[in-house]
Parts: C-alpha cells; sequence; structure tokens
C-alpha cells in the first residue's frame, strides 16, 4: 500500500554542520565545532520560541544563534561576512543517499513531502539547489501554522495539507525530537541513524524503524 513520506530537511536531506566547511576560513580547525554549535542553538532557539509562543520564521532563529556562537568563539564578522554565510545555508548538498533513496521511494508509488522548520521559499530553493526538489510532490512548512516542531499541531497541518490518515503517514528524520513528535502526534516515524554513535532518547516514543540512509529506508517493505 502507498504511503506519504515527509522528509525533515535540515539534518535528514541536507547536512547542516556542513557551514563548517564555510567557516574554516574564519574559524581554522574550530569550524566543524562552530557548525555544531550553530545548528544546535538555532534548533533550541525555535524550541524556545515555540514554548513561548513568539514565533519568528526559522530564518530568524539561525541568524539569532549565529550571533550568539559568535560571541562564544570570540569572533567578529563584518555585515557583510555575515551576510555571506547566511546564503550557505541555502547552498548546502543534500546527503549523498537522499536522491537514491527518494528516487527509488518515488518509483513504488509513494508520496514524497519535505516537512519543514524553515520557510517554504527557503526551503525550495535548497532543496532546488541540492537536486532533491523535482523528487518530492510537496514541501510543506511550519511557517503556515505560525510554530515550530514538535508541536502536535504542525504535525495535525502535515497530515491535513498530505490528505493523509496518520496511520498511512511517515515522519522520517535524522533527528530524534522530531521522531519523537512525530509518533506522540500518532504518525509512523523512522529515525535515520547516519552516525551509530548516537543513541536515542530513551522516551516512551521510540522510532517504529532505525535506518542507517534512505537507500535503506527504500529497500524495507
Amino acid at each position: 500500500m502507498n504511503k506519504t513520506f515527509a522528509f525533515d530537511v535540515y539534518g535528514t536531506l541536507v547536512d547542516p554542520v556542513q557551514m563548517g566547511l564555510h567557516l574554516e576560513v574564519h574559524l581554522g580547525d574550530r569550524a566543524r565545532a562552530f557548525g555544531q554549535l550553530w545548528h544546535e542553538k538555532k534548533v533550541e532557539y525555535a524550541f524556545r520560541r515555540g514554548l513561548m509562543e513568539r514565533y519568528r520564521d526559522f530564518g530568524v532563529c539561525t541568524r539569532q544563534a549565529l550571533d550568539y556562537c559568535l560571541r562564544v568563539f570570540g569572533v567578529e564578522l563584518s555585515d557583510d561576512e555575515v551576510t555571506e554565510l547566511m546564503a550557505k545555508f541555502g547552498e548546502l548538498d543534500a546527503f549523498p543517499d537522499v536522491r537514491p533513496g527518494l528516487t527509488a521511494l518515488k518509483q513504488r508509488g509513494h508520496k514524497l513531502v519535505a516537512f519543514s522548520n524553515g520557510p517554504v521559499a527557503a526551503v525550495r530553493a535548497l532543496l532546488g539547489h541540492g537536486g532533491v526538489l523535482p523528487l518530492l510532490d510537496d514541501v510543506i512548512s511550519v511557517d503556515e501554522v505560525g510554530t515550530f516542531k514538535p508541536s502536535p499541531r504542525v504535525y495535525a497541518h502535515l497530515l491535513h495539507r498530505a490528505g493523509v490518515a496518520p496511520e498511512d503517514c511517515w515522519m522520517i528524520s535524522g533527528n530524534p525530537w522530531d521522531v519523537i513528535g512525530g509518533k506522540a502526534a500518532g504518525l509512523n516515524a523512522a529515525w535515520v541513524q547516519r552516525d551509530l554513535d548516537k543513541i536515542f532518547d530513551p522516551w516512551e516514543y521510540q522510532p517504529d524503524l532505525v535506518v542507517r540512509d534512505l537507500v535503506e529506508l527504500s529497500q524495507i517493505e
């Protein structure tokens, strides 16, 4: 039976920690640590804004997280350098397994959507740059609801936009908190565990599937 697969974007389809490559000119061997903290902090800021009910789009969270990291690492950048770094978020490459995995799922007749904390225009541009957009049936953003994952409101919005029942929808994410959010909302969920050293949160909500990448996901009946 055909299913709807909803793919998280940052950390699942594209690697935000890849930003470390663009930071090397400013931070040298500290660049990857900076990129990791930047990713973690912007997610934290989205969580905070969701709880506070003071929504600003994910671009604001990303910029404020960058400002925080610059202070932590003691780095000063010009306005032009900051603008250039922010623009690089629209040029992240897809993980190498993404296009073959999505292609195989598409060939089996499944519906594929991106489901992101990022605004639609930014996500479409990002996935277009990575060659992923043509493989998707839709791009769905929390921006349309005015809060962030893992609010149950955004997963309900996903189901409404996709026109699918929870039991026929799979949340696919490399972020455990997103998998937990989907499961709590009644969806099926798969965790993409690209790093075997990562562990899943020991909550009452656990993934229905754990896969190494999207190619492995596409091979599961």
